[in-house]
Order: C-alpha cells, then sequence, then structure tokens
C-alpha cells in the first residue's frame, strides 16, 4: 500500500459508533516509531512503577497506623470525606492496587519525562483499536495486536465497566472493547459480587446514592477506591528527603535510581513557614514568596491540581509558569497555597519534549509530515504479581503545545520498535 492507502485504511476501519465522544484526530499511515533504547525503557518501567505503588499504598498504611511519618497520611487524606477515608482504610483492601497502570511520559532525547501517574485512565479502548489495525497493517506494534484486548481481559475476563457523567465521552472505546451490555452509568448502578472495573474517578464517590448505599469493602472493584493512590503529590513525595531510604527498600536501588532518570524534581506546595536557616531544594528559595520575583526562565514550572478534584484529570487545573505573565502565576501559587488544606498542590519542573517527526493525512487528503512533541503514554496491566505491557498510546502535538493531551490538531497512533 501506499502511505495514502494506508491512512485511508485506517480510518475505513475507525467503528461506526466511533471511540471517542465529539473527538477527533489526525491520522498516521504508519504506528510511530520508537527508538531501541526508549522502547528498552518502556519494557522496565512497568515492574519499577507496581512496586512504587505497592510502596505508596504501604507508606499510607503505616503512616496512618501512626507507625512511621504520620505527616503522610494527614497531607494525602486533605479535603476527602471522613466515609471514603474509611473505605479507604478497610482491611479487607488494604493489599488492593491498581491493576492498570498508566504513565504519560514525555519523549526526551534523554529518555521519558513522567508528567503523571494515572490508576484510571483512558484510552484502553482507544489504544486496542490501534494497535489491532495497525498491526493488520504489518506494524511491529509494541505490545502485539491484542495486547491490549488480553490485557484487559486480564483483569477483568467477566463483569462490569462503570461509567460516571464525567467519564461519559470514554464510552463508546469501552462498549468497542467489552460490548455494550458490559458498560454500565454507574449512577444507576447496584453493586454486587460481580466483579467491576471503576472506570470514575474518586471524586465523583460523594454524589453517587446508588453506588454509596450498596458498595462494601471487599466487593471484586479494580481500581480500589482509595483517592489516595490518585494523588499527584507520589510524585512530590519520591523526592522528599525523609523518605529516601524507604524508596529505596521497597523498590530497589536500582528501581530508585531509574525513576529518579523519569520523574521531574516536584515539590508540595505547602504554605508552612520554613526555619530562617532553611531552603527549599532544587529551588533554594526560603519562601514560595520568591518565586515572585523568577524569571520566565526560573518559571520554566508545572503547577498541578494533586487530587480529588474535576480539575485534577485531563489538562485542567494545570499551569505553566513560563507561558503566562509573571502576575498571573503568582496569582496561581497563592491560590494554590489558600487551598492546601482540603486540594493539595504539586510543582514540577516542566520537561520539554524533543522533537519528532511523523506522517499524516491532511484535510486535502494528501500525505504531509509534521514535527512535534510527543506524549507517550504504555499501559501496563498487574495480573497475579505479573506486570505486562499491553501497548503504547502515542499523541503527537504540534510544537507550540505546551500541554500535550489528545486535541484534533495531534496524532494518535500506536508505537512500534524502529529498526534503529
Amino acid at each position: 500500500m501506499t502511505l495514502l492507502e494506508r491512512a485511508h485504511f485506517v480510518r475505513d476501519r475507525m467503528p461506526a459508533a466511533g471511540l471517542f465522544a465529539e473527538k477527533t484526530w489526525r491520522v498516521a499511515p504508519q504506528a510511530f516509531a520508537m527508538s531501541p533504547a526508549h522502547t528498552a525503557l518502556l519494557g522496565k518501567l512497568g515492574l519499577v512503577l507496581h512496586r512504587f505503588n505497592t510502596a505508596c499504598n504501604l507508606l499510607y498504611r503505616q503512616s496512618a497506623a501512626g507507625k512511621a511519618h504520620p505527616w503522610v497520611a494527614t497531607l494525602l487524606d486533605a479535603g476527602k470525606p471522613p466515609e471514603l477515608v474509611a473505605l479507604s482504610r478497610h482491611d479487607k483492601v488494604k493489599g488492593h492496587v491498581p491493576a492498570v497502570i498508566r504513565p504519560d511520559l514525555i519523549l526526551t532525547e534523554e529518555g521519558f519525562a513522567l508528567s503523571e501517574l494515572d490508576s484510571v485512565p483512558g484510552g484502553i479502548g482507544l489504544t486496542a483499536w490501534l494497535a489491532e489495525t495497525y498491526a493488520a497493517l504489518g506494524d511491529p506494534i509494541l505490545g502485539g495486536a491484542s495486547g491490549m484486548r488480553d490485557g484487559f481481559a486480564s483483569i477483568l475476563p467477566e463483569g462490569d465497566v462503570l461509567i460516571s457523567e464525567e467519564s461519559a465521552g470514554y464510552r463508546p472505546e469501552m462498549e468497542w472493547l467489552v460490548g455494550a451490555d458490559r458498560v454500565k452509568s454507574v449512577e444507576d448502578y447496584t453493586p454486587s459480587d460481580r466483579p467491576a472495573y471503576r472506570f470514575f474517578e474518586a471524586f465523583d464517590y460523594p454524589r453517587l446514592e446508588k453506588f454509596r448505599a450498596g458498595w462494601q469493602p471487599g466487593q471484586p472493584l479494580t481500581p480500589p477506591l482509595k483517592p489516595y493512590l490518585e494523588e499527584k503529590l507520589w510524585l512530590a513525595l519520591f523526592w522528599s528527603r525523609p523518605l529516601q531510604e524507604f524508596w529505596r527498600q521497597e523498590i530497589g536501588e536500582k528501581g530508585q535510581k531509574l525513576l529518579q532518570g523519569v520523574i521531574p524534581y516536584s515539590w508540595v506546595l505547602d504554605p508552612a513557614p520554613l526555619p530562617i536557616h532553611a531552603v527549599i531544594p532544587g529551588l533554594e528559595i526560603q519562601s514560595w514568596a520568591e518565586m515572585d520575583k523568577f524569571s520566565q526562565k526560573q518559571r520554566d514550572l508545572v503547577l498541578k491540581i494533586s487530587g480529588f478534584s474535576e480539575f485534577a484529570w485531563g489538562a485542567r487545573g494545570v499551569h505553566v509558569g513560563s507561558d503566562m505573565p509573571a502576575e498571573e502565576w503568582s496569582r496561581f501559587v497563592r491560590q494554590a497555597l489558600a487551598d492546601f488544606a482540603t486540594h493539595p498542590s504539586v510543582l514540577m519542573r516542566f520537561a520539554k519534549g524533543a522533537l519528532a517527526r511523523q506522517d499524516y493525512v491532511a484535510e486535502n487528503d494528501e500525505i504531509v509530515s509534521m514535527n512535534g512533541r510527543a506524549r507517550v503514554s504504555p499501559y501496563y496491566f498487574v495480573a497475579h504479581e505479573r506486570v505486562t505491557l499491553g501497548g503504547v498510546l502515542v499523541t503527537l502535538c504540534p510544537p507550540d503545545k505546551k500541554l500535550l493531551h489528545g486535541m484534533r490538531d495531534a496524532i494518535l497512533s500506536p508505537a512500534m520498535m524502529s529498526a534503529s
């Protein structure tokens, strides 16, 4: 096939019901080619992230029990209803961690920069469809043609997928993946002993009256209803000096070093004053107010709401300091500090992606090339303590975009390993 014929093949196989509600993207004639070095790193990352999730779960439980670092649980429980906190601490779910792990990785020259670790990710059905479609064209897809479908079936061979109104845009992809009869609206769902996949955020829980009335800890639900595991605060806690020995013991020296090369340095935006002889590491300032004087280059930072908020997912609640006037940036920082008690925020070094090139079919039905920056989203499935890479979704955005996410000007495709 020519490149144009390949692009038509992909476009013509689109399910009649679509995959995302009211969303489109640019279609590539080939999968995104990933270097052997990047591919090898993806192969190592899944197991380390599973160990990290398991360590986060252990640290929270030790903290909540008063055995170590009591400030950790206090921080992670901020703003959450006591009922939900109690459910997340129940002994029947104490060892439960997410069965799907999706880091959002910015492709860099050196490797990757992890911008988020999502345990309730969208795109599972889309990535499965892309993998099957491009594999049919002969592309050597990472995870294989059926890796996503097999991976999801390994964690939910039967049972229901629970979708909230907030996540309704993802309903078509999940109906394509498991069948419309297994995709249920959580607002109308009565929990039972039937396994269920939770495709709704923890902040939705307080308004789900029917689900709240029926669900009990121990009923099969994945990912577990543990809002503390959905906090971006963990990326800052990974760098916290008092916790370095804990991370080394739980994920190993090699795992800790791997994550240090992937997770950008991050801080909890805590308004508590520092002693006069102390500074915030990495920023070398004595108070957050000193950031008001930062130059545009010094403001190469990203501010994010940590979690348990309608603004804590997607590209909402994310602000890039170098992309706005200093006064506006200072206003967002002050607001984040004021909201610390109920909605903590994370400050993270901004990672600028490397430029990559990929072809796509333009509106005039011609094949053109685009230079852009890539968000790489691998999907890891955890079944019986075995971590498997199901597939990789690549979102190539125009180079002027600071926040890399799905948009009509982006190319969405699966990843394959390049020959060199």
